[in-house]
């Protein structure tokens, strides 16, 4: 939710119109698969305690985007405008470590008074070595980018995404994938431990868009596959076969999502928030992959390749000791 609307006195005022949190736990992943990455997209160090985004306009309509170094007071914010509440977000000078043309994100709302929304023109005194202005992705394309704001879409909307699968599907184990003998199988091409994909997941899934994301995404409803391994008694994990027909992006994420376990990555590569009952949503991305999942239940995986693709991964044997060894590294909100 946008700030409420006030008015813009001086050209050099900013006129607040929304705020996003820059933490490892929380952060725009249009930005980057993680929170270094994201702070490097910034320019800006990636310290653990992280940033705040303000997003406004100056007093020429300009956008632009404020890092500031108060985390709390931007939390605050957020949430109060989330409820329904006004509050005036104003950052002491102090906290502000830069501030960059543009916004990363797309901004519904504009300052009254001022000119549209624009970018800032450049400084002449800067002589070329000012940063491009930050803009948001486009969505009629696909790319990193995409991909992981269709992740966020499908976190976002959870049951309208899951409810396209059946539990007999999905919770299937197909013939000779006991979690049993699997030893004498092949091991996915070095996949690590994964989850049967669900073949014939249904129609198309279009659930309303979040309103910060508009990224069109279909369920995969070609033949499925398993990524499948070694037993890995540490996490509990059971082995799984893999039939000739996986997918090889999704058995690649899949392996690089258990070598998490044993290489933990960059802070924010895999985060873990609330959901209901006692799961947790998990969220995780790497080279070429964006993974979406519940702890009690299934996973999606999107990937570069396959543009607008959903690709579900059914629960099976290997998979709940997988998103349980990832939830026990991934960030959590504070």
């Amino acid at each position: 939710m946008a700030a409420p609307n006030d008015t813009v006195a001086e050209d050099d005022a900013l006129y607040v119109l929304t705020a996003v949190l820059l933490t490892p736990a929380q952060f725009p992943t249009v930005l980057g698969d993680d929170y270094p990455a994201a702070c490097a997209a910034l320019a800006v160090e990636p310290y653990a305690e992280g940033y705040g985004l303000v997003l406004g306009q100056d007093g020429t309509g300009a956008r632009w985007t404020v890092v500031v170094d108060d985390v709390s007071l931007v939390a605050v914010a957020i949430a109060a405008w989330d409820c329904g509440m006004e509050y005036d977000l104003s950052p002491d000078d102090r906290s502000v470590v830069c501030a960059l043309p543009g916004w990363p994100l797309p901004v519904a709302v504009a300052a009254p008074g001022v000119a549209a929304p624009h970018d800032p023109l450049p400084d002449p005194d800067d002589e070329g070595t000012a940063p491009a202005p930050l803009s948001p992705p486009d969505t009629e394309s696909w790319g990193p980018a995409q991909r992981r704001m269709g992740a966020d879409e499908i976190a976002h909307q959870w049951a309208a995404w899951r409810e396209q699968i059946d539990d007999e599907t999905a919770f299937a184990t197909p013939a000779g994938a006991d979690g049993q003998g699997a030893e004498d199988e092949p091991d996915g091409q070095g996949a690590g431990p994964g989850a049967e994909a669900v073949s014939g997941a249904g129609p198309r899934v279009e659930p309303e868009p979040h309103p910060e994301v508009e990224v069109e995404v279909d369920v995969e409803t070609g033949p499925s596959a398993t990524a499948g391994g070694e037993a890995d008694t540490a996490f509990g994990r059971e082995a799984a076969d893999a039939p000739s027909g996986a997918h090889p992006g999704l058995r690649r994420a899949l392996a690089e999502a258990r070598a998490y376990v044993d290489a933990p990555p960059p802070p924010g590569r895999v985060r873990s928030s609330f959901a209901a009952g006692d799961a947790r949503m998990l969220r995780a991305d790497g080279p070429g992959w964006s993974l979406v999942a519940r702890t009690d239940d299934i996973a999606f995986v999107l990937l570069d390749e396959e543009p607008g693709e959903v690709l579900p991964v059914g629960r099976g044997a290997a998979l709940p000791g997988l998103l349980t060894a990832l939830d026990a590294l991934a960030v959590r909100p504070a």
